[in-house]
Formats: structure tokens, sequence, C-alpha cells
């Protein structure tokens, strides 16, 4: 299993000692991540974490390669990383929530996706499913179950999908 690291833990001394910079890193983990090379990804990632400039994309592609892992709360760790990036816009900061909140939901920590998904609400009302998917979960229902009368999931793309194009179209 891969260690979840703190990055303020000597990332300055391991980056001068790799060579390159966060925009090299960040797009070789791009390019391993799409040749499904997810740990070796998230390790280049990792590194473009030093950067502000990169640190909200990278925390986020690496909860994706975790998620891929299937290393959930490893990827609920990074999620939460890339929100307290500074730079984080509010369609990415709603992204990122929803994105959070499936992966807990995944986990079946309910309290904590109704609190992603209510912080989500707040900055956009109207996303995506997240009024159903609060009022479900606050009875106890998740989205496809029978007795809600779907038999599946009312998404057209998951999650990662709508997550990684928003990612793709901020470089």
């Amino acid at each position: 299993m891969l260690e979840s690291r703190d990055p303020a833990q000597s990332l300055g001394e391991e980056a001068a000692g790799q060579g390159g910079d966060a925009a090299e890193w960040y797009e070789r983990g791009l390019g391993l991540r799409k040749a499904g090379l997810f740990k070796q990804a998230i390790e280049e990632f990792w590194r473009a974490t030093s950067d502000e400039r990169y640190s909200l994309r990278a925390y986020a592609q690496m909860g994706l390669c975790y998620k891929s892992i299937r290393q959930y709360d490893e990827a609920v760790k990074a999620f939460r990383n890339a929100l307290k990036a500074p730079t984080a816009t509010t369609k990415e900061t709603v992204q990122l929530l929803y994105v959070l909140g499936r992966t807990l939901e995944s986990l079946n920590r309910i309290p904590e996706a109704l609190e992603a998904y209510r912080w989500l609400r707040r900055e956009d009302r109207e996303f995506r499913d997240v009024a159903e998917r609060i009022e479900a979960l606050s009875i106890g229902r998740t989205i496809g179950d029978p007795a809600h009368g779907q038999r599946g999931s009312v998404w057209t793309r998951p999650a990662s999908q709508v997550f990684h194009d928003l990612l793709r179209n901020t470089k």
C-alpha cells in the first residue's frame, strides 16, 4: 500500500533531488495515470503539490488515482487536501465536493457525505443530483436503491469523468 505523507515533510528536498518542476511532474503524472500506472502517477502528482499553482489539480488527480486502485480512504484524504488549496475556484470546489461526496458515499460514510453535499449545495444549489442525494441519504436511502424507485445511478457520466474534464480545462 502506498504510504500517505504530509506534503510539508521534506518535499522540497525530494523535489530538488529529483530534477524537474511542478509542471513537468504534473504532466508526467497525467501520462502515467492515462497509462494505468496509478502508483507511479501518484508519486509524480505528489511532487507537483510542492507548487501552489499545481497543488489543487495534483491532489485531485491523486484522489482519482487512489480511487482507481480502490484505496478510497486515501482518495478522500487527497480530495480534502485539494479543497484546502488557496487557488480553488468556486467551480473547482463544487466539482471536488461532488467527487468527495460520492467517494464518502461509496465508503458508507454517510454523515461525511452529507456534509460534503450540503457544503456543495451552499456553493451551487442546482448542481447535478445533489438535492436528491441529500434527501435520499437523510432518510437512509441511496440513489439507485430499488425502494427509491430507480435501478441505477442518475448520473450520465461518472463523477471522476466530470472532474477529469474540469481539470483538463483548467490547464
